[in-house]
Formats: structure tokens, sequence, C-alpha cells
């Protein structure tokens, strides 16, 4: 290989790179020419999101439910299950986000054909993932002491910990069905997660209601945590029994006692970046609609509005990403790394398709989807702006989303971790509490300073793709295999 066609392949160039290996497909690690192309891609992303994106829908109304059921009861207890239901949120995000290491390690080994490795990888996972659900689990259980600082009222606080307690008995659980989940899509199996929160979700709604309202043996309150409770541990046993009897069993060959606890130092530097990836984003929403509460309570109304919102249009280019992530993680697990570029090129394309998706619904529907939480006049003047701001951000936060999952797909958490950091806490937070308390522009330029770090962070991540040194990330990919 000459030093131009050297200096070309390390540039990351997508076309470059792309017309060198025409040229001679010996550069490609394998010896291997290209074998997809991106509307082939572009059927396997979609086959592989929709089921994804229907499984995160699922999982999410789980903790809705339970607000729904426990707002008939009274304001103290609606206002106590939202706290509550906001910390789980945040916290819960931390196994979410370790468990997207998987999305690396399972897939990349899957990739590689070491099915012996897919099976190590998720045993860790999960064993690191609950040593760090410890400090978790005592957070939770003594959470009244840090929830009175965000609420003035001590019983409310209480109240709230009181559901945090109950729901504890489900981090077993949940960290389980979190991890099998990436295993099984290592192996391009993404809808034993739907299948099982179809069976789920509908009994977790009846469990809600009984447990809370039968008149025989509901507990009130306290029901709705323990519902939840109960749900994840039938998801996280229909989950094994699917693994174990149905599919995903050829990556099993048992618990590797001698292989467990090696090799740590890999996994938890993928994992707690993977977490970072994912917290700073929760978290800046979270102190956006803790800083909306200064404005008045229609403001707060409207924010929540928002932010249910935000949060309903966050599920389907999350599932893209996954999806995204898994598909590249295994194309360079193979070693088919010009593959992986028109991969990685049709998942931009994607993100684009979807940004322009969720910014019409929201732009040309905002009215409708807004009188449907609400009919105050207030505050449907004051949602009605802050969801035209929303839907701008749509266009630059998808392509964000699918971003980080390339990022995943090729090991660069680490990369990834950093930018979201700078992009949320050094630009994003500062500028919209600046424009919303300083400048006076309120819930208004809180939103603006937002989408100013997205649009930041999504550029950034763009730059990083497009400067990839493919060679040396199927390199890394090799060396985990």
């Amino acid at each position: 290989m000459s030093e131009t066609q050297a200096l070309l392949v390390n540039s990351g160039s997508f076309d470059d790179f792309s017309t060198i290996v025409e040229e001679d497909p010996s550069l490609l690690p394998s010896g291997k020419e290209s074998q997809t192309t991106v509307l082939e891609e572009m059927k396997v992303i979609l086959r592989t999101s929709v089921p994804l994106s229907v499984t995160f829908f699922l999982q999410y109304s789980m903790s809705v439910v339970s607000i729904f059921t426990v707002s008939r009861i009274g304001k103290r207890e609606l206002a106590a299950v939202s706290l509550a239901t906001m910390t789980f949120n945040i916290t819960s995000s931390i196994f979410t986000g370790m468990a997207t290491c998987l999305e690396t390690f399972c897939s990349q080994a899957y990739g590689a054909k070491k099915y012996n490795l897919v099976g190590i990888y998720f045993q860790r996972c999960f064993l690191v993932i609950s040593i760090f659900s410890i400090p978790l689990i005592l957070l939770w259980w003594f959470s009244s002491s840090l929830l009175r600082y965000i609420v003035t009222d001590y019983e409310l606080a209480v109240l709230a910990e009181s559901y945090l307690r109950v729901t504890t008995f489900c981090i077993p659980a949940y960290i389980f069905f979190e991890t099998s989940k990436r295993y099984l899509q290592a192996q391009n199996i993404f809808v034993a997660g739907q299948y099982v929160l179809f069976i789920v979700a509908p009994i977790n709604i009846l469990l809600n209601y009984e447990l809370v309202w039968n008149k025989y043996f509901g507990i009130g309150f306290l029901g709705a945590p323990l519902a939840t409770s109960l749900s994840y541990w039938l998801a996280a046993g229909m989950m094994f029994v699917y693994m174990f009897f149905i599919d995903g069993h050829q990556c099993w060959f048992g618990i590797d006692h001698e292989n467990l606890f090696k090799e740590w130092e890999r996994i938890l530097p993928m994992a707690l970046n993977g977490t970072a990836m994912l917290l700073s984003e929760f978290v800046a929403f979270e102190i956006l609609t803790l800083s909306s509460a200064r404005f008045g309570t229609s403001t707060l109304a409207a924010q929540s509005i928002a932010s249910t919102l935000a949060t309903l249009c966050f599920q389907i280019p999350f599932a893209v990403s996954v999806a995204c992530a898994t598909r590249i993680a295994i194309l360079l697990g193979a070693g088919r790394s010009k593959d992986a570029i028109i991969s990685t090129k049709t998942s931009y394309y994607l993100s684009l398709a979807i940004s322009l998706t969720n910014f019409s619904l929201l732009f040309f529907a905002k009215f409708k989807v807004i009188v449907f939480f609400t009919s105050d006049a207030k505050v449907i003047k004051i949602a009605d702006t802050i969801l035209f701001i929303l839907s701008l951000n749509q266009l630059w936060d998808c392509p964000n989303i699918v971003g980080a999952g390339i990022l995943r797909a090729q090991g660069r958490q680490s990369v990834g971790s950093k930018l979201n950091i700078i992009a949320y806490y050094i630009f994003a937070l500062p500028l919209a509490l600046y424009l919303g308390f300083t400048c006076g522009m309120n819930v208004k330029g809180l939103w603006i300073g937002l989408g100013i770090g997205i649009f930041f962070l999504a550029c950034s991540e763009l730059f990083m793709v497009l400067i990839t040194d493919w060679v040396m990330v199927v390199d890394s990919a090799i060396s985990r295999t």
C-alpha cells in the first residue's frame, strides 16, 4: 500500500476510503469486498428498528401507567409518584447506559463468530452492573434526605422514598432484562423484548389497578411500585425462557467461572462512558424541568407536556441508534470495514428522515397534541412556544442520537461521553440558564439554549465519525474477539 493510500485510509473519509478499496480490495481486513449496499442496509436497519421502537414504547408505558393509576388518589400522591419516577428514570439510566457496552462487545464478538465470547460478555456485564446497583439501592432506600432539597414538603419526599423502596426489589430483574435484550440483539434477535412486553405491559396495567384500587387486596399508593416490580420480574423470567428455550441459546455455553472476573478493565470504561453518554442528556432535561418551576405553575405544566413529548420522540431515533450500533458492530467484528462504512452512511440517511418526520409531527400537529393534555389557555400558549422550539431541535437531535450509536458500535464511547459532557454542561445548560433567567426569556430561553447545545453535539459527533480511522477501529474490534 502506498503512502497516499495509507493516508486516505486512515483519514476515515467515507468516499475516499470506498474508492481506494474498490481499486484494491486487499486493503480491507481479511481481504473482504463489499457485500452490501445502502438499500440493503436500509432494509436491515428498518427491519430491526421497528420491534425495538415497540419495545421502548411499551417499556416506557410501564412507568406512565403508575402515574395515571396513582393520580386518582390525590395531588400529594401524584406529586410523589412523579418525583419518584423522575428519580427512577435518571438513576436507572445508569443500568441502561452500562448495558450499551454490549452493543460493542457482544455484537463484535458475534460478527467475528466467537459465539462463546457473546455469552461471556453478557455474564460479565450483568455482574458489573449488579455490583454498581448496590449504592443505587442504598440511594433509593434513603432518598428522602436528598429529595427534600428538591421539594420543600418533607412528607412528599418521604412518600416518594417509600415508592422507591418498593421499586428496589425489581433492580436485579431490570438489569437482567436490559442486558439480555442486548445479548439477543447482538445475535440479530430483536423481537424478544417486543414479544415479552406485549404480554407484560397489559399485565402491568391490570396489576396497577388491582394492587392500588381493589377493595380486597389493594394496598393503595404502594401498590403501584409493587405492580411495576412484579412486572419487571415477569419480564425478566420470560426473557430467560426465550433465551434458553426459544432462541438465543446458540451463544450460551454455561456460566464461565474461570473467565467471569477477567478483563473487567475492558468492560468498565465502555460501560461507564456509555452511562455518561445517556445520563448526561437525561439529567440536562430534568434540570430544565426543575428550572422551569421558577417561572410558575403554568410554565411547569407546559414544560411537563413538552418533556413527555420529547421523551416519546426520543424512542424512535434511539431504537434506530441501537439497531445501527448493533449492525455496524457486527460488520466490524467480521472485518467488513467497507460494509460498516456503507451502514454508517445509511444510518445518517435514516436519521435525517426521522428528524424530518418528528419535526413535521410536532410542528404541524402541536396544537392538537397540546389540547389533549390541557384546556388551560395560558398553558396552551406557553406549550405552543416550547413545542415550536422542540420541533426544530428534532432536526439535529435525531442525527445526534444516531451518531452516538455509531460511536458505540466503533467502541469509541469515551469520545461520545466527552462530547456529551462538553455539549450539555459547558455549552447547553449555562447558555440555557443565561437566556432563561438573565436575559428574561423564561422557559423559551431554556429550550433555545438546550437546542444550541444539541446542535453542537450533533455536529461534533458527525465530525468524529467522518475522521474515523477505520483500520484502527477494525483492529480494535478484532482485539476484543
